[in-house]
């Protein structure tokens, strides 16, 4: 197995740190301590932390590959956001309901803090609500999800519900709120 270069080494501590403590939770030297690098390491890879967790937030982003369920049309449109949603609530489960969502954590954490984190998040959740409200058009379309709600209008409060549901899970560490949510979402809006 190749090793990792030390700008990879100190991205990916970066990444375990920011998602089990946080970002003001960490510092450069517990990454550079977690990567194993001298600390003036970081300087010659990154112009400094706030940098890094915008990068990092981008790739949190772009590594799942759960959100291309909800434009795959092979799929019926309700069916696509059931197996979505219930994804990213297992995962969540699984994980024991610690760490959450980096998106969401990040938002929550950061956007008072940091306006280059913040600039990356406003993209990612446009991307998000895009992907959620092409598949509540592709439904409309279908007649499996009724119109009375824009799907882009719907799109926002999915996941602004989900997000919210994904932090009361972490405080109440049970699945009490993603199944409320699963259970309005699929069978009141959608329906």
């Amino acid at each position: 197995m190749a090793k990792l270069n030390t700008r990879d080494q100190i991205f990916d501590a970066a990444l375990k740190l920011l998602s089990e403590r946080g970002y003001n939770a960490c510092s450069v030297q517990d990454i550079t301590t977690e990567a194993g690098v001298p600390k003036g390491s970081f300087y010659n890879h990154f112009e400094s932390k706030e940098v890094l967790g915008a990068e990092i937030v981008a790739y949190y982003a772009s590594r799942s590959k759960m959100r291309e369920i909800l434009v795959d049309d092979a799929v019926p449109a309700l069916e696509r956001l059931h197996r979505y949603f219930t994804a990213l609530n297992d995962r969540l489960v699984d994980r024991g309901f610690q760490h959450g969502c980096m998106i969401g954590n990040m938002s929550a954490e950061m956007s008072e803090q940091s306006a280059l984190i913040r600039e990356e998040l406003i993209k990612i959740y446009s991307n998000w609500s895009g992907k959620l409200a092409y598949a509540i058009a592709a439904g409309q379309k279908e007649g499996s999800i009724p119109t009375q709600m824009s799907p882009e209008a719907l799109a926002g409060f999915l996941l602004n519900a989900w997000e919210g549901a994904a932090l009361r899970t972490r405080v109440e560490r049970n699945k009490d709120a993603f199944d409320q949510f699963m259970d309005l979402a699929f069978n009141k809006m959608l329906k």
